[in-house]
């Protein structure tokens, strides 16, 4: 089996923006500050050879960021805000936005003339092939933005892809934890077998108070991959990615980090 698919991993050796770009990124984005350590330049995409697709970036995830839903509320929230406002702005009126970074971020589609289709469906990944042993012939995991919220928790968003030789699985995930009120997992995963003209796509939003997680030891509560399976689900979407009609898929590609 091959892949017609390009898998390019975009660092800028884990440099956060420096203070200019990041000004003008978060007035873009409508918020007084982004996320302190926001990495920009890091990008994961998968891109077919006729140039259709699909990256990951910090940008278009905190596009995602819903300012005007209700928020996450703790006693140190005012004084958390104010403390990240830069001098020349703490007179101007600040608007609300969710100072959590929380996002439902997907995936950014790539392609002009081409372009995925996107569609729900019923069809579930197959994590019984995902558990087959099999060579893993590429990994690798890039972290897009972290904050720890004024020392009060953290909120991070991370991507990584695994490359079989018959499939390769991606798993997108935000974790944010604020301590004492709330733990929020939402999770994008990506998976395309060899072979086939279409991709798999399920997004899953858990969550749960921390009132509520008594029975689970608090050392499990900063590990996402452990906690997760204790937090209700909230939201779940599948949808398959369909390639465009009349292109080819069977063709080689490979595995590439730049």
């Amino acid at each position: 089996m091959s892949f017609s698919y390009l898998v390019c991993i975009c660092t800028n050796l884990y440099l956060p923006l420096v203070n200019q770009i990041v000004a003008l990124l978060a007035e873009e984005l409508h918020m007084p500050c982004v996320p302190e350590m926001m990495f920009g330049d890091n990008i994961l995409r998968i891109q077919h050879e006729l140039l259709f697709g699909i990256e990951f970036n910090a940008t278009d995830a905190l596009k995602c960021v819903n300012n005007s839903q209700g928020m996450v509320k703790v006693a140190c929230a005012e004084e958390w805000q104010e403390s990240r406002s830069e001098p020349e702005h703490t007179k101007e009126v600040v608007k609300p936005y969710d100072w959590t970074y929380t996002t439902d971020y997907k995936g950014t589609l790539l392609g002009e003339t081409l372009k995925l289709k996107v569609s729900s469906t019923t069809d579930h990944i197959d994590t019984e092939k995902l558990k087959a042993r099999e060579q893993i012939m590429f990994f690798e995991e890039v972290l897009l933005f972290e904050d720890e919220l004024h020392d009060h928790g953290v909120s991070s968003l991370s991507v990584k892809i695994r490359v079989m030789p018959s499939s390769f699985f991606v798993l997108l995930r935000f974790f944010l934890r604020v301590d004492g009120v709330l733990i929020r997992v939402n999770d994008t995963r990506l998976y395309h077998e060899a072979n086939k003209s279409y991709m798999l796509r399920e997004y899953t939003s858990r969550e749960s108070k921390i009132s509520n997680l008594k029975h689970i030891p608090p050392t499990l509560f900063t590990d996402p991959n452990e906690i997760t399976q204790y937090l209700p689900v909230k939201e779940n979407i599948c949808e398959k990615l369909e390639f465009p009609e009349n292109s080819c898929y069977e063709s080689a590609a490979a595995p590439e980090g730049t």
